[in-house]
């Protein structure tokens, strides 16, 4: 293998650049942000010399490199890379669309005191992100996606001034532990019955024999898939993800985009041999509800960066959707083209606020195409790729899922064909809500003032824009289905670019369906929105509308139950320990030894008749229980 340093080095330099600049260049912002945009760029060119030197599918034996860590009994731990197309594509993605939130971040942040903090947290998020892509053992992604859960703390809540930023970051800590806590106990299971956490291990031993899980195969394949629920935000615990836009909109792009919400896909498609049928049919309604669910949700949704965040938690839903239909290549294919598209959407967002001095309301915007051109451009290309107009990427990765959805539902028509129809609904929802925030933010006139005086963000800013816009639109066959399916698939065939370009339209059916829904979406946003001026919904839909403005009161129910039980269970806590095991327990052994030790301190008299008499008095009792009997 040539360059075998280079993945320890791709692994390291963002720790490095996180560890320099906490201590020591902690009060220079620009000598701090250039540290961190370099390891991250440093870490781009190092994979894509390693791609070059070795190839995506290095030899078996060249595959996994490692050094042994932890052993304790039966237990072996090693601290190892998995080097093969599935973490070769994401450390591609996570440097590349990483390294221009990084370069972005210099712009958008350049005005903030903290400047050199964010980059030292943006580092450690990166180290993190890259520890789950590169682990080659259950153990080891658990401390890295714990990493993850603490940096995007730190970066959600990175604004101390702001209450609402360190709310949002608490229920994104929390929400997330509670998928975790079930992480943790599937990977204790799959140990407890198989002896190893190394994925290369586990994965012989189940194609070895089926039966290896025994009639434990689905509680462990859904234990784990709850730590995906948790970092891929599916319901149930999907409400902390649109909250975490109260930090910087760089790090908006970065959790939702190609990295945070990224991990849980890629865990399962790492794992995928521990799911049994009955595990992806769970996974796969909870993907598809999800996709639903975000997706109405984005329909009446006025804040510019909720609107892109319930369109990753649908997009979300589909790769989900796409695992469970056993279908981990169009879930990664999608991941990849999504990384693409979101980051520049929610760099795009990040634009129009900054040129909008902080304005986040898309009903307070309008106009912007003739003030903020480069911005404007790019938009509307993220806005193409993510409902899935053909060329962009989108529509192929999209059709990826349909197609994958209709072949399951000739296998499992209950399980398939429903999905499909959800799938094709929600590229409808996409295109009409995406289109109802373009013409609102952008067309018409200037709604007020800030709009009138917009400008277009510097060059710092618009270069990743436009960087990430050539990959919205080529992203789609530039060879990545060809990876992940050499990955999942020996027998995949490899399409050259112009045969990948025709794919989608040897399957016409899921192709029609997919760009039908597209129009219909557009249309339907054409007439709504081209020249509104207020919402037109509300009035339309009445109570419906209500409900999807509210988020369908996930967050009441949810402070209803389970924080109010919650609650009621700390008041408890807190009186047992303050009445019964402070007062009585811990009060009695302490009055006791307070009584004892007073009556003692009395016989203390300095009087040596006294002691004498007791010296007598204890020899005679002792002399008594010896010989008395």
């Amino acid at each position: 293998m040539k360059h075998e340093l280079f993945p320890w080095l791709i692994l390291f330099l963002p720790l490095l650049s996180a560890a320099v600049i906490t201590l020591f260049t902690l009060r220079c912002k620009t000598v701090s942000s250039l540290i961190s945009i370099g390891a991250v760029a440093a870490g781009f060119v190092l994979t894509a010399l390693f791609i070059n030197a070795n190839g995506f599918h290095l030899p078996v034996e060249q595959s996994e490199t490692s050094i042994n860590w932890l052993s304790i009994g039966t237990l072996s731990v090693d601290f190892g890379l998995k080097l093969d197309a599935l973490s070769l594509m994401m450390l591609l993605v996570v440097t590349g669309v990483g390294g221009a939130i990084h370069i972005y971040s210099f712009g958008y942040m350049h005005e903030d005191r903290s400047m050199a903090r964010f980059f030292a947290c943006l580092s450690l998020f990166t180290f993190s992100m890259l520890g789950i892509v590169l682990a080659n053992n259950f153990l080891m992604m658990f401390i890295f996606w714990e990493l993850v859960g603490v940096s995007s703390y730190l970066l959600i809540g990175f604004w101390l001034e702001k209450p609402s930023a360190g709310d949002a970051a608490k229920k994104a800590f929390i929400t997330n532990r509670l998928g975790d806590f079930g992480f943790l106990a599937g990977i204790l299971m799959v140990w407890g019955l198989l002896g190893s956490l190394n994925f290369g291990v586990l994965q012989a031993g189940i194609t070895a024999s089926t039966l290896t899980l025994g009639a434990s195969a689905t509680l462990a394949g859904l234990l784990v898939f709850c730590g995906a629920m948790g970092k891929s935000a599916q319901f149930p615990l999907h409400v902390w993800l649109p909250d975490a836009m109260e930090g910087p909109t760089p790090v908006s792009a970065l959790i939702h985009a190609a990295t945070m919400v990224a991990a849980g896909v890629y865990m399962l498609c790492r794992v995928l041999f521990l799911l049994n049928a009955d595990a992806l049919h769970v996974i796969a309604y909870i993907g598809g509800f999800t996709a639903l669910l975000a997706a109405l949700i984005a329909v009446q949704q006025n804040d510019i960066k909720r609107i892109l965040a319930y369109s990753t938690l649908s997009q979300l839903g589909y790769m989900v959707m796409a695992v469970g239909l056993a279908g981990p290549t169009p879930a990664m294919f999608h991941l990849t083209t999504h990384a693409f598209f979101k980051a520049l959407l929610f760099l795009g967002a990040g634009s129009v606020i900054h040129g909008l001095h902080e304005e986040q309301d898309i009903w307070k915007m309008g106009g912007l195409k003739k003030k903020m051109p480069v911005t404007f451009w790019t938009f509307i290309i993220g806005t193409l790729a993510l409902s899935g107009v053909p060329p962009f990427s989108g529509f192929y990765s999209k059709d990826s899922i349909f197609a994958q959805a209709l072949e399951q539902g000739r296998e499992h028509p209950a399980i398939g064909y429903p999905l499909f129809a959800v799938a094709v609904l929600v590229a409808a929802l996409t295109t009409f809500y995406m289109f109802r925030l373009f013409f609102v933010a952008f067309l018409g006139e200037p709604r007020n003032e800030k709009s009138k005086h917009a400008h277009e963000s510097p060059a710092v800013m618009t270069l990743p824009l436009i960087a990430l816009a050539v990959f919205a639109v080529i992203g789609g066959f530039i060879g990545i289905w060809n990876n992940y399916g050499t990955q999942f698939a020996a027998a995949h065939a490899e399409l050259p670019v112009m045969e990948q370009m025709l794919e989608p339209f040897h399957a016409p059916v899921p192709m029609a369906c997919g760009l039908g829904a597209v129009l219909v979406g557009l249309f339907a946003a054409f007439v709504l929105y081209r020249k509104a001026a207020t919402d037109p919904l509300p009035a339309k839909l009445g109570w419906f509308s209500r409900a999807m403005a509210n988020r369908f009161y996930f967050d009441e129910l949810y402070e209803a139950t389970v924080i109010r039980l919650h609650d009621s269970i700390a008041v408890v806590a807190d009186w047992m320990d303050r009445w019964i095991v402070e007062v009585v327990c811990l009060g009695t052994l302490r009055g006791g030894t307070d009584l004892t030790g007073r009556a003692l301190r009395l016989v203390q008299t300095g009087n040596l008749q006294t002691y004498a008499f007791l010296f007598v008095l204890g020899v005679a009792l002792l002399l008594y229980f010896v010989l008395g009997k």
